[in-house]
């Protein structure tokens, strides 16, 4: 069997990890940090076409297990006027999957604990500085000065990805989106509806959303803005009042986000928000990156680690399939790029809208939302979550078997 080096341990390298093993593949994990992730992390939407990859190989019920169903989307002035009703999840997906709601720490323990159980190592502490390509084999290189060779590498290793800088030296830095993302969970806190649904709330200053667990709890993020992309002296600046901060920004709403915010004894700490447009390389002797090292999303497209789970599953089928390493790296960026390069583009698309000031900008977006969602005839921005894969299927190269239904 050949073996596959995944840098990464995190979401995105666990699951290229168990779908290579699928594909016959021997794989190994490499994480940078010397610990597991356990704990850390806010909540994710994983979407339909998450969901469809994972259940591919066999995981799908790993989400369904610890998340929540998440039935519905509505959206919300700033006045708290409602610009839709309540979306059902299930028309985005041709065979009626809708979001779960997860704490990624929860998708994290499972999968690692699930790729444990099928016998991938994992190693910690390996925090990879080289890699070089000789008769055939891969030789990754570690901070720690140890070595591990195998017949390809597969970058699992997110946004500042360094297999990314080790494929093209001169790839493009992550870009800043001028949004900080803010995350918390008010417990237990009264708020109205059904549990699930995504409640989604274009306020004056800054865009919130919250979703109500089974149990109660609101589980909210917002995105305040911050024109200039902040150092760590800003950041560290901001954290020491970060409740006020957002109190302030949410005031002037007629809105339920004060309130949450008010409620919430420890809203996580800010972190900037970025994406990755378009990584010219994503493969070069032996190596190939995936998810966030080859094409980060903005959170506001709700799809990072649904893309990052399909770029798995791809890339095993490819390497399954194909003749040649080269060969299925070549098939993998023919079959991914665009696709996800569209989907980066409606992040930001989505993150410009949501920043949109003033009366008119705000009408404007107001006016689309509202008619992106009843009108089922015109664009539809639900495209991205419909797409299935076929894992018998071949990876041909041509899209056969890796239908996009729209």
């Amino acid at each position: 069997m050949a073996r596959a080096l995944v840098i990464g341990a995190g979401i995105a390298g666990t699951v290229t990890a168990i779908a290579l093993q699928k594909a016959g593949l021997d794989p190994v994990l490499y994480e940078a940090y010397d610990r597991t992730a356990d704990g850390i992390g806010n909540f994710v939407n994983i979407a339909p076409n998450g969901i469809d990859a994972l259940d591919s190989i066999g995981l799908g019920h790993l989400v369904r297990e610890h998340g929540f169903d998440t039935p519905g989307i509505a959206f919300y002035s700033h006045t708290g006027r409602a610009l839709t009703g309540d979306v059902r999840t299930d028309r985005l997906a041709a065979d009626g999957q809708i979001i779960q709601t997860i704490r990624r720490s929860d998708l994290y323990v499972s999968l690692r604990d699930e790729a444990a159980q099928r016998g991938i190592p994992i190693e910690y502490g390996k925090r990879i500085v080289d890699a070089t390509t000789a008769g055939g084999a891969v030789r990754a290189v570690f901070a720690d000065e140890s070595q591990a060779e195998g017949d390809l590498l597969v970058g699992a290793d997110g946004l500042r990805s360094q297999v990314r800088r080790i494929i093209d030296p001169a790839a493009p830095l992550p870009r800043y989106l001028g949004v900080l993302n803010a995350f918390g969970c008010a417990r237990g806190f009264p708020a109205e509806g059904p549990p699930g649904v995504i409640r989604m709330f274009f306020g004056k200053k800054s865009f919130f959303s919250y979703t109500k667990h089974p149990n109660g709890d609101l589980w909210w993020f917002a995105n305040p803005p911050c024109a200039a992309e902040p150092d760590g002296a800003q950041l560290r600046s901001l954290r020491r009042d970060w409740r006020r901060y957002l109190l302030e920004l949410f005031a002037g709403d007629r809105t339920p986000a004060a309130a949450i915010i008010a409620a919430t004894p420890d809203p996580a700490p800010p972190s900037p928000t970025y994406d990755l447009p378009r990584a010219p390389h994503w493969f070069r002797d032996g190596l190939v990156v995936i998810g966030d090292a080859a094409h980060a999303v903005s959170p506001t497209a709700g799809q990072g680690c649904s893309v990052a789970m399909e770029d798995a599953v791809v890339l095993a089928k490819c390497l399954r399939d194909a003749p040649t390493v080269d060969r299925a790296f070549v098939t993998y960026e023919a079959v991914r790029r665009k696709r996800v390069e569209d989907i980066v583009a409606q992040g930001k698309y989505n993150n410009e809208g949501n920043m949109r000031r003033g009366p008119a900008g705000r009408f404007l977006r107001n006016y689309f939302i509202a008619r992106a969602f009843k009108n089922a005839g015109g664009s539809d921005p639900t495209w991205m979550s419909s797409h299935h894969i076929d894992w018998h299927a071949p990876a041909d190269g041509d899209g056969h078997g890796l239908r996009t239904s729209s």
